[in-house]
């Protein structure tokens, strides 16, 4: 009788063990895996021929982008704003206020990038805050020319 309550005591702890041990890793991984997760390259997109756009005017391009979510892919509209004085030093900008995160538009009457939300108001030379609540400029992409085609590494701020 004690060898068999012995038994089904061990038998019990075991796979007590087994079942947390079980339910622990995957949870142990998911809370580390960030971690150890390299770090994700830029996505360089072209934005076109870089003699298409007009001097001192900022030009909005649209593109489309694939974003992968674990193992589905969607292609996604996206966009950003590009100035250039002199057609060989660019300037791309994301197209989120960085106040709120809400697009905003150029106005060609105040030469100003203008967010309808709050009314921040951004330089179109610089990026920097003329007026509204924002408490910083617009965020700035990085951008390279090949080959006389314009490309910036697209990310979300």
């Amino acid at each position: 009788m004690r060898d068999r309550r012995a038994f089904l005591k061990l038998v019990s702890g075991v796979t007590s063990l087994l079942g947390a041990a079980l339910a622990a890793v995957p949870a142990l991984v998911a809370f580390l895996s960030p971690a150890f997760r390299r770090k994700r390259a830029d996505d360089w997109v072209s934005l076109g021929s870089a003699d298409r756009f007009d001097l001192d005017v900022p030009v909005r391009v649209d593109f489309a982008q694939t974003v992968t979510d674990a193992w589905v892919q969607n292609r996604a509209v996206r966009n950003v704003w590009v100035y250039t004085e002199d057609g060989e030093a660019f300037t791309v900008y994301n197209p989120r206020c960085t106040h709120l995160g809400c697009s905003y538009a150029f106005v060609k009457e105040s030469a100003l990038f203008l967010c309808p939300c709050h009314l921040g108001q951004f330089d179109t030379r610089t990026g920097a805050v003329v007026g509204g609540p924002p408490a910083r400029g617009l965020d700035r992409l990085p951008v390279k020319v090949e080959d006389g085609i314009l490309y910036a590494a697209y990310r979300e701020f």
